[in-house]
């Protein structure tokens, strides 16, 4: 079958109608963790080979992946086929990154996709659509036999909002001093009056903000000022902690009362609240991680009560005198997702399932599958690190590093000594393009047998990363 239309910038798929399909709607970096989805259907589903097509807004010069569609409203076909090498007199293209929204508004209504999933279902009775995020603005499970394979996604949009958060976990996690208001008025008069007593910074966060977006730590009221602009928005305001710690759990919720807990990492933050990757195993002690795992499974099953089933993380910090602070929920896959698939799937026993598995019980059953074991140290010893790659100025990309399909091959040679170290470039967006600030580049993964070793591989990757890029 052939997928056409103007608002289709490429596609390689290879539809067989012998096959059962399921479709991704998410960006490129987590299509991945679409093979452990894939496992998991095949195992429920019996006599037909599973397949999926992947639904991305990546434009990248080169798709190393099978079944891709990349649908961008902000980018066109010339970006993709108009690529140059280096060496090659030609203006450079536009890089085109969007927000989920903007995404999956434009999948949603998309006549090529509505095409594709009426072709897919005259050979089988439903259709799973798999998410990274929930969002309200996806809305395929809206057509008859189509269903979301995640999270209800107005439940995560409430329960992503950080007023909601606050007022939600008083007397459910340690909250940091703060408050909440509403508008700009009332965000600056908040701010003013907290200045004095939070001389080491005050923090701002809108309602809703991820990986530094929407969020700051303001020292003055023209940082304020000149900051946040909606009018009639919701902000959460909190005296901001010194620390060099910032912890996260991922967990998944199958109901009120059942939490598993995957693991803890240390995420890697600049400038107070920028997110650029994480490591693994966290620096954290026993009795903190044992602290935060009962912190996250009350927030789970809060949650769950909320009616959330899947996926989601908790965010923390712990302040120079080891005291633990919660920070926020992300009700959604977070980016430590995909490699703890990898060192679950290497440390737990055979037949354990794995957090897609997980979260697809959540879904449809409302608990658990059979063998579910929580991970009990790391017995492999498995040491990993991510650090994504983001221009703070505009740059144009002069080289190209092919899309790397071995991370998970990399955590199984490690983990059984096949390996001492090694890292992986994924995702790397292509040669001859303008890149504007903020773009996400490229993300460089290090697996080793120490901590020592992978930030050794992470700023080797980040090296070559930065050989291909040159001031615009």
């Amino acid at each position: 079958m052939e997928i056409h239309g103007e608002d289709v910038l490429f596609s390689n798929l290879d539809y067989n109608p012998e096959h059962y399909y399921f479709l991704y709607v998410g960006d490129l970096k987590a299509y991945a963790l679409n093979h452990f989805v894939k496992e998991t259907l095949q195992r429920r589903i019996t006599g037909r080979e599973i397949r999926f097509v992947a639904i991305v807004p990546d434009v990248c010069l080169q798709y190393n992946y099978a079944n891709v569609i990349v649908i961008n409203p902000v980018a066109s076909v010339d970006m993709i086929t108009n690529h140059a090498f280096s060496g090659i007199d030609r203006p450079p293209q536009m890089s085109c990154r969007i927000g989920s929204g903007q995404f999956m508004t434009a999948v949603s209504h998309s006549p090529a996709i509505l095409r594709l999933i009426d072709r897919i279902l005259e050979n089988q009775n439903q259709l799973f659509v798999n998410l990274y995020e929930s969002v309200v603005e996806m809305t395929l499970d809206r057509l008859d036999r189509v269903s979301i394979l995640g999270p209800d996604k107005y439940i995560a949009k409430k329960l992503n909002n950080k007023v909601f958060q606050y007022r939600e976990l008083q007397g459910i996690v340690p909250l940091i001093e703060g408050t909440t208001c509403t508008g700009l008025a009332e965000l600056l008069a908040t701010t003013a009056s907290c200045r004095e007593q939070w001389p080491e910074g005050v923090f701002v966060s809108g309602a809703y903000s991820a990986a530094g977006v929407n969020s700051a730590i303001t020292y003055s009221q023209d940082e304020v000022a000149g900051r946040f602009t909606d009018e009639a928005g919701e902000y959460l305001v909190t005296r901001y902690i010194p620390h060099d710690l910032d912890p996260t759990v991922l967990a998944v919720v199958a109901n009120e009362n059942d939490v598993y807990i995957a693991g803890i990492a240390d995420q890697n933050i600049i400038d107070g609240n920028k997110f650029v990757g994480s490591h693994f195993p966290s620096q954290v002690t026993e009795a903190q991680a044992l602290e935060m795992k009962a912190y996250t499974v009350a927030v789970g099953q809060m949650m769950g009560r909320a009616g959330y089933r899947g996926i989601f993380g908790c965010d923390y910090l712990i302040d120079y005198q080891g005291k633990i602070y919660f920070l926020e929920i992300n009700a959604r896959k977070q980016g430590t997702t995909l490699e703890f698939c990898f060192t679950l799937e290497q440390t737990l026993p055979e037949g354990a399932p794995m957090l897609p598995e997980l979260e697809y019980y959540a879904v449809t059953e409302n608990r658990f599958p059979p063998q579910t074991v929580e991970m009990k140290g790391n017995i492999r010893g498995i040491h990993w690190g991510t650090y994504n790659h983001k221009v703070s100025a505009q740059r144009i990309t002069t080289g190209y590093i092919p899309q790397n399909p071995y991370e998970r091959e990399t955590f199984r040679k490690v983990a059984r000594k096949e390996l001492v170290k090694d890292f992986v470039i994924l995702e790397h967006l292509g040669t001859n393009l303008k890149v504007m600030p903020g773009t996400f580049l490229a993300r460089v993964v290090s697996v080793a047998r120490s901590k020592k070793d992978v930030d050794e591989g992470l700023c080797q990757g980040l090296g070559f990363i930065k050989q291909t890029i040159q001031d615009a």
